[in-house]
């Protein structure tokens, strides 16, 4: 935890806050924290700062704030990616989330398995936890906005165009010829598929709505790994 996350039921004055449960065990157990010790603090989908702590106890800790700054400016890409295995949900949400992207669509493909739809970790419960962790992770306090959906053809063709429009669209395909291309100016939206690719009539469909297919090279990437591979590619 590289930022303490605060939200507005955490206050109980304008400049301090009283944390119990996970993140009061993390500030003692990992940081070690005593009182007079200063953490990087910040409120959700809002500024950032200082947080002294005041008192901790085994039930408690209480810090006083000081918001004097802005997170950092959010990625310009939206995310489109094939719903992954449920164990790798979680990594590919936190990571996307400490990348800076700020919108994210969880879609349908031929290869998403069916089991995956009834998973858990699908939950918004869930998926707000992941985003979470990686707000905490990299210094960030805007949430993203994250949504599902399942039906792929009607998303690709109602919804995706409108989503992407003033955008470089592209498609993420382990067999394309083209390479992805670098430093790109302006928002990109990046669609991601399986760890095997979207089938070709899935890609057809991408075509049709204005997305070209790029590749990182010969090699079949896991779905976190592609997610941060082409970011670093896109913005570098």
């Amino acid at each position: 935890m590289n930022l303490v996350l605060l939200f507005a039921e955490d206050f109980v004055a304008d400049d301090r806050v009283v944390l119990r449960g996970r993140r009061r065990e993390h500030i003692a157990g990992v940081h070690r924290a005593a009182a007079g010790d200063v953490l990087v603090a910040g409120v959700a989908n809002g500024r950032m700062g200082a947080a002294t702590i005041l008192r901790i106890d085994g039930e408690s800790v209480e810090m006083s704030v000081a918001l004097d700054r802005d997170p950092p400016p959010p990625l310009p890409l939206t995310l489109v990616v094939a719903v992954p295995r449920p164990k790798v949900l979680n990594r590919v949400i936190a990571g996307a989330t400490s990348l800076g992207i700020k919108r994210l669509f969880l879609i349908n493909a031929w290869r998403v398995e069916k089991s995956y739809w009834s998973s858990p970790r699908l939950s918004e419960a869930n998926l707000r936890e992941q985003a979470i962790a990686g707000l905490e992770q990299s210094r960030d306090t805007i949430l993203p906005s994250i949504e599902v959906r399942r039906f792929f053809r009607r998303f690709v063709e109602d919804e995706l165009p409108e989503i992407a429009r003033d955008s470089t669209c592209l498609v993420a395909h382990p067999y394309a010829a083209d390479p992805c291309p670098r430093s790109i100016a302006g928002h990109v939206t990046l669609a991601i598929g399986p760890e095997g690719g979207f089938i070709e009539a899935e890609l057809v469909s991408l075509d049709r709505a204005g997305f070209r297919p790029v590749s990182l090279g010969p090699r079949v990437l896991r779905v976190e790994t592609a997610v941060a591979a082409l970011v670093s590619v896109i913005s570098a």
